[in-house]
């Protein structure tokens, strides 16, 4: 006993400390799994690993789903989008009389009238001009009905399994809505809680009246852009609609009703159950059997995608448009079908991002809801699944903690990859066995960090020296020069000397405006998204050492602590690379109805002093000097000259095998001396013979401005101005040039600019 219980104490007091960290970090995650906290970290490998088991299962075709794809070889031979009510309605006699399909949804909507007929402009002919002209009124009656495009699409509706789409927002209410599946009256007091639009841009009344149904297609995605849900009903008004995909499987397996199941009372609700309003389903009641789709909070559902997407995906065959209104796809692949009417024809705006693929045609979410609905198979979180992952957490926590500790490193390693086995083999027998939703990436990473925590305690304490120096460096420089210092530690200091260096300066333009126009959320998202990719072009792209962020400008800097004989080059190359992703994140802003983005670069080479500088309260690895500032200053003068990157002409000199345009000599505050300043322009042996003659041209143009020649100045900068419209630096020499003919400089004018700013 006594023996005993002194190996205890020698075992606390040799792993103690590992496992009182074992145990916290198994409790942290514990506290994520029942909702103490979130981690942005967790929710992205939950989402990452959703999709994985998605991507992992092989699709099957599924005949009874069909996509009539408007494709680019659709639009080449029918005209472009959006086609006239008339070819609406052969697509749709098509596919309900001669295909005898089984139902048809429309992932597109109608909100407007079409009069692409003309005969609008024929009938204020006929009551206008032309209306003594009897034989032209009479034939224009006759025509009435054929050039009534509305009207032949009502019909060709009318009496059809047809379910046509809209969409709901916030910003309008038009159209005509079509019946709700069910009202608020019918709930009986309780209460459903559902996405409320307050708006919607349905169909027209015409064409609503004779279809047999609508759903909503508008896209319900997560915070981070990636549909994995779809919202089953929406409440407008006093009304609940039904989705596209529900709405079109109630037609196609002619439910006589939709409407929520509450399988528990209200004191016997769950949070779970109260946060979707008590639902546990929504049901389709068939003639012989009914449907329960399982939903959660805002009566959404979870997605099974299956495939990749696309006419090549594997889940859904894809038709051609134009061979269904040709008549040329084989009868039996859309007899009896449930077709559905969608597009993925590029610059129609209708790909999603899902976790399975970032270009996913949004008609395929609709059919994949559609699939489940059609085989009742359905995956969901249970309402115990919190408690669930709690029990694995807590399990597998302990066990671990307690055990890695005393193991050696290969039984270690045994463990950690038998625990990860088991981990995994739990989750997809919940998830294909059970079709229970659970959540792995807390246990994964926990089993992760206690194998980590444990096989490199002691190698931390015995080598705290160099990795004192490579966690202070890992703030500035990219992880492989991190890693070659490591390897030679003594050779790098933070003591201050001075060396030839390059500095970058970049600055968002417009950020004032650009914060005053967006939410709080939205702008943290917006500079988060930017500084991060600078970061990655400076840090990652070209090895520069990310100096700091002064709210929305980055500083960065090339040869210290690691020297490169090529710091100007890699400075350059630098900058031409964070336009173009300033560029891609631009596209990606204005899609989301952002305020544009437009950034200025400043780079110049010299002398600098480089080092830990700052305070006994705090210290950072920084620049400073004249050449310093001088980067700072061209930064801040790019957009006087209407350019988005400056550099010195050290820099030029030093990266000379890049193309630069040269801007102006210039005189920053603070300096007697001018200096050239240039725009780099790319790879001289990338330069076009256009742009090489351009760049001669102006080079004699500004031989001329500094001779003062200024009509021929003036001549030369025009042409100029006329080949390259949109080229600012053109303007400003014009309008500079306009003034010198008016006001010419002093005699003693040297070429140069001064500036009296920062």
């Amino acid at each position: 006993m006594r023996e005993n219980r002194t190996r205890w104490k020698r075992a606390v007091l040799r792993y103690g400390a590992r496992w009182a960290l074992g145990l916290s970090l198994s409790l942290a995650a514990v506290l994520h799994a029942i909702g103490f906290y979130s981690s942005d970290s967790i929710e992205r490998m939950d989402g990452f690993l959703s999709g994985l088991r998605m991507r992992i299962e092989k699709p099957v075709l599924d005949r009874r789903v069909v996509i009539v794809d408007i494709d680019e070889k659709s639009l080449s031979l029918v005209g472009r989008w959006p086609w006239s009510r008339d070819v609406q309605a052969t697509l749709v006699r098509q596919l309900t009389g001669f295909y005898a399909v089984g139902a048809v949804g429309f992932d597109v909507s109608f909100p407007e009238a079409d009069t692409s007929s003309g005969y609008g402009v024929l009938q204020k002919l006929a009551d206008g001009p032309l209306k003594d002209v009897a034989l032209f009124r009479e034939q224009l009656a006759a025509l009435k009905g054929e050039m009534d495009y509305d009207g032949l699409f009502a019909d060709a509706l009318r009496g059809q399994p047809v379910v046509l789409g809209y969409n709901v927002s916030d910003n309008m209410k038009k159209g005509l809505l079509p019946a709700p599946a069910f009202t608020v009256e019918r709930l009986n007091g309780r209460e459903l809680l559902a996405r409320e639009p307050s708006g919607y841009e349905a169909n027209i009344a015409r064409l609503q009246s004779a279809a047999a149904g609508a759903g909503v297609f508008t896209a319900a995605p997560d915070a981070d852009g990636v549909i994995r849900s779809s919202v089953l009903l929406y409440k407008i008004g006093d009304g609940y609609y039904p989705t596209l995909s529900l709405a079109t499987a109630a037609v196609y397996l002619k439910a006589r009703a939709i409407f929520p199941v509450f399988e528990s009372s209200v004191d016997e609700m769950s949070a779970n159950e109260r946060a979707a309003g008590g639902v546990d389903y929504v049901t389709l009641f068939l003639p012989k059997r009914n449907i329960s789709i399982p939903v959660g909070y805002g009566m959404e559902a979870f997605v099974q995608f299956r495939g990749r997407g696309g006419a090549n995906g594997g889940a859904f065959r894809y038709v051609s448009a134009v061979d269904v209104l040709t008549g040329s796809v084989a009868p039996e692949v859309l007899r009896g079908a449930l077709v559905l009417v969608g597009t993925t024809a590029p610059g129609l705006n209708d790909m999603r991002v899902t976790p399975v693929n970032a270009t996913y045609p949004g008609v395929e979410v609709h059919a994949n809801m559609i699939k489940s609905i059609l085989d009742n198979d359905f995956k969901a979180r249970p309402d115990t699944g919190w408690v669930i992952e709690a029990i694995e957490l807590l399990a597998f926590g302990t066990v671990l903690g307690f055990a890695l500790a005393v193991l050696s490193p290969l039984r270690s390693i045994a463990l950690a990859v038998a625990a990860l086995a088991g981990a995994v083999a739990i989750n997809l027998y919940l998830y294909y066995q059970l079709n229970a939703v659970i959540n792995a990436a807390a246990i994964l990473l926990l089993i992760v960090a206690l194998f980590v925590l444990n096989v490199a305690y002691g190698y931390f304490f015995e080598v705290r020296k160099s990795q004192a120096l490579v966690s202070r460096f890992s703030q500035y420089v990219a992880p492989e020069l991190v890693a070659e210092m490591a390897d030679d530690p003594e050779q790098y200091t933070m003591e201050g000397e001075s060396r030839e260096l390059t500095v970058l300066f970049v600055d968002v333009r417009g950020f004032t405006t650009i914060s005053e126009g967006l939410e709080p959320r939205e702008l943290r998202e917006y500079i988060n998204l930017y500084l991060t990719a600078m970061s990655v072009d400076i840090r990652d792209s070209h090895q520069g050492t990310l100096d700091k962020y002064i709210g929305d400008a980055v500083m960065a800097f090339w040869g210290a602590p690691v020297a490169f004989a090529d710091h100007a080059s890699r400075a350059v190359a630098t900058s031409l690379l964070m336009q173009a992703s300033a560029a891609r994140l631009n596209a990606q802003f204005s899609a989301r109805g952002w305020p544009p983005l437009k950034i200025g670069i400043g780079i110049n080479t010299g002398i600098m002093h480089v080092g830990d500088m700052g305070s006994q309260i705090r210290q950072a690895y920084t620049v400073m000097g004249d050449a310093v500032n001088l980067g700072s200053r061209l930064e801040g003068i790019t957009k006087v000259y209407g350019v988005g990157i400056a550099v010195g002409e050290t820099t030029r000199a030093a990266a000379c095998h890049f193309l630069y345009r040269e801007l102006d000599r210039v005189r920053v505050k603070g300096k007697n001396v001018p200096v050239a300043i240039y725009e780099p322009l790319g790879l001289v042996e990338a330069a076009s013979a256009a742009l090489a003659a351009e760049l001669a041209a102006w080079d004699a143009a500004l031989v001329l401005v500094r001779g003062r020649q200024w009509n021929a100045a003036q001549a030369a900068v025009i042409s100029l101005a006329e080949a390259h419209p949109g080229c600012a630096l053109y303007q400003l020499y014009l309008a500079r040039l306009a003034q010198w003919q008016i006001d010419p400089p002093a005699p003693h004018w040297d070429g140069a600019t001064s500036f009296d700013t920062k």
